[in-house]
């Protein structure tokens, strides 16, 4: 009998076939498993991941056929459709085995390019952020260098605190800018447009003379004097804020004509993102003694009674 090419023919087509040709004996239990083993193989993933043992189960299956043609249910045929359908269940299993690594393979291979691409993206944010504090160090360097052309410019835990004599800016126990004091607040916007992410405290400070009530309030006047100016000439008003401090940060012994003319002062302060959190993190919660800003601290000495001299400064 003729030997029935399987990869042409359908397993149900192949079953009438064999019907058509006069076999009458009934098939072998373990050659109908090989031809069901077959058929699942060949519709599976074995055609496209393993093509090579697929046919070589082909060849032992139509091997199973042909003995089984020529000499019935015999042992050799069922031992030919044994290797047969074993040799399809081990291309199918192996061909899935090989779809499932390739699978993993391909997603090991878009998480890896997903970490490159995040580490690429993180690096270059760092970059960036190393860019943007290099700019800005250099900007505060530069407008540092700029004010301390005609101002005094120190560096300490607040920030760059540029210092304005008092005596300079306005007239004695007045809080309007004198015209000399609005040329050189003039000079002073430029630099400090510099950096508009800063911070800026306008903090106005004043000798011993007259009493704190006065002193509070004078200095504070001055500070919001200062900032209103300085936000005229282009700063954000969100981004400068006033403070009195009247008396109570002295640099100098107010006992000297000399050290009270020190100590009568309005002072800039420049602060960028860490002392801005620094100072965040110093602010006081509510049920405290007041603030600094308030001008004076919880352990000075209560105003003067009524009916005491005052003196301005």
């Amino acid at each position: 009998m003729r030997i029935l090419n399987l990869r042409t023919l359908g397993l149900s087509t192949f079953v009438v076939a064999l019907a058509s040709a006069g076999c009458s004996e009934a098939v072998p239990r373990e050659l109908a498993d090989a031809r069901q083993a077959y058929a699942r193989a060949q519709t599976g993933p074995a055609s496209d991941y393993n093509p090579a043992q697929l046919r070589n189960a082909e060849r032992s299956l139509k091997l199973a056929e042909a003995t089984f043609d020529d000499e019935g249910d015999t042992s050799k045929t069922r031992d030919r459709a044994y290797v047969a359908m074993r040799k399809s269940q081990t291309a199918e299993v192996q061909a899935r085995t090989l779809a499932s690594q390739q699978e993993e393979a391909k997603y090991q291979k878009q998480a890896a390019e997903l970490e490159r691409a995040r580490y690429e993206r993180t690096r270059e944010e760092l970059d960036a952020e190393r860019a943007r504090r290099a700019q800005a160090e250099q900007q505060a360097e530069s407008a540092a260098a700029e004010l301390a052309r005609f101002a005094a410019v120190k560096q300490d835990q607040r920030g760059m605190v540029v210092t304005l004599s008092g005596e300079v800016l306005f007239r004695s126990g007045q809080s309007e800018l004198m015209p000399a004091a609005r040329s050189k607040l003039s000079q002073v916007v430029h630099p400090l447009k510099a950096d508009p992410s800063a911070h800026i405290v306008i903090e106005g400070h004043t000798d011993s003379k007259g009493s704190d009530r006065l002193n509070e309030r004078l200095s504070q006047e001055r500070a919001d004097a200062v900032r209103e100016y300085l936000v005229s000439q282009g700063l954000a008003a969100g981004q400068v804020e006033a403070v009195g401090k009247g008396e109570s940060q002295p640099i100098a012994d107010n006992s000297s004509p000399e050290g009270r003319a020190n100590n009568r002062r309005v002072e800039i302060i420049v602060q960028g993102n860490e002392q801005q959190q620094h100072g965040a993190a110093m602010q006081q919660p509510s049920g405290t003694s007041p603030p600094a800003m308030q001008g004076m601290p919880s352990s000075h000495p209560p105003p003067p009674q009524p009916g005491t001299a005052h003196m301005r400064p």
